[in-house]
């Protein structure tokens, strides 16, 4: 139904403007404030989480990276009076990677770019300083990429070549490092450090590079005398690996006896690294018969003499032969020399003969090798035995002396024990201290997880409270109040067309009308549409316009 009004209601600028003073004060300070929150929150919401870009500077880095990070525009917030500085978490990568195309930071270490601006006018001497400087930072660089170093210092020693010097002075370097807190460096990297800056200078020789810790500990130098003071990294990490593997064997053949929280075990090995080589030599006689040996040398000497021989004999072609050579066997047996066919000569004769024999010789080099097993003790504590009985009260027993002893045996078997070597095992039964938690009485708002979380969500919801007041407290009331008051002829209109059009609609309370009593709905409905009409006739009238405008 289209109710033509004559008039137009005022909309709602105009109802605004027709509001008191203190209302339009009011509606425009909360639109203000919504505003004004709104852009705070948006302001925080777009600075969210700092994250540390660089820290411990020097004030030189630090000024240098402030003022490139206001040209490149990036908001930043200084942390730990001033040690660290930070900007938004999701520009730390990007910021890194453009503050490193612009050689920042520089540090304290100036490498090779040290050359690059060189003056004019640079003596040599400069000039070989300005390289050394250089050579120092680009190894101190090199130095502090290790995972274990957090910052280090290099001292070159170059002396001054010259070819009219006979003996020429050699270059040696010192390392300074300071090492991360609970790091160290073992042998291999140590050595391979000292190798690193002895080939980076010529004709350095990696006994001329002294390296030392911020203790001011070597930690380079001759292992010789490792043996006589101590082990060194290597041979106690071999140490402590064997007696890790034997506890470990312990305890895997342990606890599936007691228990896994019932056993505590400990090995203590003493290795041998001492290097021992033993060269010995031995002489055995020939065996068997001379004639089964071998010679060496052999020398014989033999010499006659002539003298008056006396003829004897029968005479004739026999007795004037000349005598036979002598003759002596290799096998070294004397015998007399031959004298001449015929009869005995009147020459004098001299024989020697002089054999040498090879010897048996036997050399034998024994080398002992490094890290064999001196001595193990072995240290085992085994919890009581845990028994609940039918009452379902749980009470500790401790073990009999038969199952003590059946556990030693098979620590024994385990470790591979000798009594040759002195070994030991201990085991012992004993209960173990239960160490009771006690609960953290520490009140939910002064925990450190509630502490964040409030720091956290104290701008947003202290934000979002003043919104919620300001909206509440000033804009809605004035919004409510710039809402069109109903007339009465359109009220009344109104419910006299719900009372003719709607037969479930009678008249009551609801429509202020007063209860009407009959015995007929119909009556009852031209009864109230009477009475409206006497009461409110511009109404009726308005009524009878739009049915006959429909």
């Amino acid at each position: 139904m289209v109710i033509d009004n004559a008039q137009q209601p005022p909309g709602f600028v105009q109802r605004v403007m027709a509001l008191p003073m203190q209302r339009k004060l009011m509606l425009a300070g909360g639109i203000a404030a919504i505003v004004a929150i709104f852009m705070a929150m948006m302001v925080w919401g777009r600075e969210g989480d700092y994250r540390v870009l660089y820290a411990n500077l020097s004030d030189k880095d630090g000024g240098a990276i402030l003022t490139q990070l206001q040209q490149m525009q990036v908001p930043y917030k200084m942390a730990d009076g001033g040690g660290a500085i930070l900007v938004p978490a999701d520009k730390v990568h990007d910021v890194r990677l453009k503050l490193a195309s612009a050689g920042l930071p520089k540090g304290s270490v100036v490498g090779f770019e040290l050359m690059e601006s060189q003056k004019f006018g640079v003596t040599q001497f400069q000039e070989r300083l300005n390289f050394q400087r250089g050579l120092e930072g680009e190894l101190t660089r090199s130095i502090q990429s290790l995972s274990s170093v957090q910052s280090a210092r290099i001292h070159l020693a170059l002396p001054n070549q010259n070819g009219f010097f006979r003996e020429q002075q050699k270059a040696s370097a010192s390392v300074v490092l300071t090492l991360y807190p609970g790091r160290t460096l073992d042998r291999g990297q140590i050595a391979g450090i000292v190798h690193l800056v002895s080939s980076s200078v010529p004709e350095m020789s990696p006994k001329a590079v002294s390296i030392v810790d911020q203790t001011g500990a070597l930690l380079s130098g001759p292992q010789e005398g490792a043996d006589q003071s101590g082990l060194d990294a290597q041979q106690l990490q071999y140490v402590r690996q064997i007696e890790g593997n034997l506890t470990q064997r312990i305890r895997d053949i342990l606890e599936p006896v007691v228990g896994k929280d019932n056993l505590r075990a400990q090995v203590n090995a003493e290795l041998d690294f001492s290097q021992v080589e033993s060269t010995a030599e031995e002489y055995k006689p020939n065996q068997g018969q001379q004639a089964n040996a071998s010679i060496r040398s052999q020398q014989t000497t033999e010499q006659l003499g002539q003298g008056t021989a006396t003829p004897s004999g029968v005479p004739g072609a026999a007795s004037n032969q000349p005598p036979v050579p002598a003759t002596a066997p290799i096998n070294g047996a004397s015998q007399p020399l031959q004298a001449a066919q015929g009869g005995t000569t009147g020459g004098n004769s001299r024989r020697e003969a002089v054999t040498n024999y090879e010897v048996d010789k036997t050399v034998r080099v024994t080398r002992n090798a490094t890290g064999t097993i001196k001595r193990l003790n072995a240290a085992v504590v085994i919890n009581n035995r845990t028994v609940t009985d039918a009452k379902g009260k749980t009470t500790t027993q401790p073990l009999k002396q038969e199952e003590l002893d059946q556990l030693t045996a098979l620590v024994r078997e385990t470790i591979g024990f000798d009594d040759k070597r002195g070994d030991s095992v201990k085991l012992i039964n004993t209960p173990f201290q239960v160490t009771k938690e006690e609960p953290d009485n520490t009140p939910l708002w002064k925990q450190p997880e509630t502490v964040d979380m409030i720091r956290t969500l104290a701008v947003p919801g202290a934000l979002t409270l003043a919104a919620l007041i300001v909206v509440f407290g000033a804009i809605r009331p004035a919004i409510k109040a710039a809402q069109p008051v109903p007339a009465p002829e359109e009220d009344a209109t109104h419910k006299l067309s719900a009372i003719v059009d709607d037969p479930q609609e009678l008249p009551g309370a609801d429509h202020g009308l007063p209860q009407l009593e009959g015995p007929s709905s119909v009556d009852q409905r031209l009864d109230a549409a009477r009475q409206l009409a006497r009461e409110n006739p511009s109404a009726m009238a308005n009524l009878m316009r739009g049915w006959m405008n429909n």
